[in-house]
């Protein structure tokens, strides 16, 4: 495990009177995390080898009084590997809301998705997460790899190049514009990808920030906000601060309406000649340094916004395999920019892949944020279609979406999408959060979900309602995030134990940084802004029945009760578990290696012996 030292904030902490260094000075305040020159003389992002995370033994869907069988494992199904939230992101690009990070502390300053240091690394990281995958590959070999949304930060044409381009092993020229730096400063420098061996098929899930300005709103919804003018144009877009939340609106905290309101500030651009990555062109749009206008950067055609369409056929353009990775599978009667499909790793093993897009739809009129769970008619019909199809088939399922369910807080953001007033029928959510669940549920030969978007490594238990059938239970792995810490990838195995139940090995990977190397410059800064910014990445939201005491929400999770939380009863999930090693040399923890045990049916089990008995 990766140790650093770490002083927890007060839960009453102010922003302006942050917990001390890891030297012992004074520290920096969230809105300082762009002082990247200062940490390290104030000991941010240094790190050592700790203890190991160990293997935790679940059994939490399996029958009470379940005893694993002396001998597991009978047939090894599947070994695969997952990486999410990669967010290649080009930080010289104009339209960016860089500046909100420092400007709001109260409502952005945690917002490492609008500003972190490690947006200067996102290509290199990906590089050495996939010489990671290379290597275990030559220990172990690979069925697949899948990716689970977010290749790019901001739709942006380049961003999704330089993805795809890495996994193909191309040569990477991490910068645009006019590529200040790209001869001396580390961030900007070409270099060669190595390319996912070409043994390892993947495949590709989608991300509300592969479609969505900033992961959070329809580029062309409306053309007045000048939205998909701003990714080419050649000044530093203005806009207001659209982060502030309308508490009075709860649940539907934002609007992108408020793009164009006063106050306005330029949001700033990375300036690539500097080793740091510092941000130029921020602050108020009347401030006297902007008296000539906008400032002028190098525009770029290859910053444009890809449609869904655009999108998909990128995955078309590649010399790794198989040629689309995955979306050559989508049925061609589906409506155009549909992305989900399904697929079978191995040919003699009954096992079914289904790759979901959950994410919110483009024309759906919400002016909110769009980061939430969402299925519309099509794709709910379809993803009952394919559940009952692998039922009918004697097929185990996983799940391979981006939005995880039933485990983020109503008014997150990243909640299941509820039905906001205004909204045109056919756009609503198909299905609720409880038919989502109960037809899960229903689907007994479901293993698991695997997603990612919060950018953490929860694992989620969601138990039988029935005791006298175990097999409705299902799990649910998230993997955490490429650019924010602990920027891992998660690697699963599949066995079918000696009793005909189920076991999944998942592990976190740490991609392996060489010292000194741009990736390794990451790692240091991924770590220092947990440092800065201490998110909370191990969360266990509360259920809780009302908001501020006084405004009634539905359940985030329809299968655990709801209530208002307190020091006996906290109404949070107690499958959700992390491994305290603070003991061990460890002071935070925010990784969760797993065996899972799953039952299956009378059916599926007859179903296997039939295939595997010896």
């Amino acid at each position: 495990m990766i140790s650093f030292p770490y002083a927890h904030s007060a839960a009453d902490a102010k922003a302006s009177d942050p917990p001390d260094s890891p030297n012992g000075s004074h520290g920096l305040a969230i809105t300082e995390l762009c002082k990247v020159s200062e940490y390290d003389v104030l000991g941010y992002g240094a790190w050592t080898f700790g203890a190991p995370l160990p293997l935790k033994k679940r059994l939490d869907i399996m029958p009470d009084g379940y005893v694993m069988p002396p001998s597991e494992e009978r047939a090894k199904f599947l070994q695969f590997f997952t990486i999410s939230d990669i967010h290649i992101t080009d930080e010289e690009a104009p339209n960016q809301l860089i500046y909100l990070q420092q400007l709001d502390g109260p409502n952005s300053g945690h917002n490492s998705s609008i500003y972190s240091p490690v947006m200067m690394y996102t290509t290199q990281v990906l590089d050495a997460a996939i010489r990671t995958v290379n290597a275990l590959n030559e220990e172990s070999q690979f069925d697949f790899g899948i990716s689970l949304g977010d290749t790019c930060n901001s739709t942006s044409y380049n961003e999704l190049r330089w993805y795809v381009d890495v996994l193909d092993g191309q040569y990477i020229t991490p910068s645009s514009g006019d590529h200040a730096g790209a001869d001396d400063v580390d961030h900007q420098k070409p270099f060669q990808a190595q390319g996912l061996d070409l043994s390892i098929p993947w495949y590709q899930t989608m991300g509300n920030h592969d479609h969505f300005y900033i992961g959070s709103f329809p580029v062309d919804a409306d053309p007045s906000l000048g939205i998909r003018d701003s990714y080419i144009a050649d000044t530093v877009w203005n806009a207001a601060n659209i982060l502030q939340p309308d508490l009075a609106a709860f649940p539907v905290l934002f609007d992108m309406q408020n793009l164009t309101d006063l106050p306005s500030y330029y949001m700033g651009v990375i300036d690539g000649t500097t080793p740091y990555g510092d941000i130029i062109y921020k602050g108020d749009t009347t401030d006297p340094e902007f008296a000539g206008g906008a400032p002028a950067v190098a525009a770029d055609p290859d910053r444009r916004s890809l449609l869904r369409t655009e999108w998909i056929q990128e995955f078309f353009n590649t010399s790794s395999y198989p040629v689309g990775h995955g979306f050559n599978l989508v049925d061609p009667a589906q409506p155009d920019g549909f992305t989900c499909y399904s697929f079978l790793p191995k040919a003699n093993i009954p096992l079914k892949v289904i790759v979901l897009d959950n994410t919110q739809s483009e024309n759906d009129g919400s002016n909110d944020i769009h980061g939430h769970g969402y299925l519309d008619a099509a794709r709910w019909a379809w993803l009952q279609d394919e559940l009952a199809a692998g039922q009918a088939a004697n097929q185990l399922m996983i799940i391979a979406c981006h939005v995880p369910i039933a485990v983020s807080a109503i008014g997150s953001e990243l909640e299941w999408w509820q039905s906001e007033a205004g909204i045109d029928p056919e756009y609503q959510n198909a299905a609720t959060l409880p038919e989502l669940v109960e037809t899960l549920q229903n689907s007994t030969n479901l293993l698991m979900v695997i997603a990612g978007h919060r950018h953490m490594n929860i694992v989620k238990a969601f138990v039988s309602p029935d005791p006298d059938k175990p097999e409705m239970g299902f799990w649910q792995v998230e993997t955490s995030s490429l650019r924010d810490f602990p920027q891992q990838l998660r690697t699963f195995e599949i066995y079918l134990n000696s009793d005909y139940t189920v076991s999944i090995k998942t592990i976190n990977v740490d991609p392996i940084m060489e010292k000194g190397s741009p990736a390794a410059t990451s790692r240091k800064y991924a770590i220092a802004a947990q440092q800065i910014l201490q998110n909370d990445i191990t969360v266990n939201c509360p259920n809780i029945a009302m908001v501020s005491g006084v405004i009634p929400v539905v359940s985030m999770d329809p299968t655990r009760p709801q209530g208002t939380p307190t020091e006996e009863e906290p109404f949070t999930d107690p499958s959700i578990q992390f491994v305290d090693l603070s003991e061990d040399g460890v002071p935070f923890n925010a990784s969760y290696n797993a065996l899972l045990f799953k039952q299956l049916s009378p059916e599926m089990v007859t179903a296997l012996q039939a295939q595997f008995q010896q």
